[in-house]
């Protein structure tokens, strides 16, 4: 570290500080894309449950923009369970990059406790 000009440091400091801050940002996004999903990924559950529990007889309606169409009871439990399981896709990518996101924080903690614990003391 002392073969390297206090100029380059510093650029080589700011380039991991701002790295240590996107992540961290990106990171709290990508978290409440998660909570999303599985928000809605527990709507779709309950919404299934609840068609479940009624008779063949029931009609079951679906919201078209300002009004609602009756649809088949089967075609609305595989359309539920395509979305149940498109979202269920999704969460786990978006956990993959949350991993991703917090190893690339660390690594950027932990090289500037490196860089601070490698400095010479003045």
């Amino acid at each position: 570290m002392a073969s390297l000009s206090d100029d380059t440091l510093r650029k080589i400091l700011i380039q991991i500080q701002q790295t240590a801050v996107q992540s961290q940002r990106t990171l709290a996004v990508t978290r409440q894309q998660v909570t999303n999903k599985e928000r809605e990924r527990r709507i779709l559950q309950l919404t299934m449950s609840e068609i479940s529990q009624t008779e063949d007889s029931v009609n079951v309606y679906r919201g078209v923009g300002k009004m609602f169409m009756m649809v088949p009871r089967s075609h609305m439990e595989k359309d539920l369970k395509g979305q149940e399981r498109a979202l269920t896709e999704e969460i786990n990518s978006l956990g993959k990059k949350v991993k991703y996101l917090e190893k690339q924080f660390s690594d950027a903690q932990s090289q500037l406790r490196d860089i601070f614990n490698s400095a010479p003391q003045q």
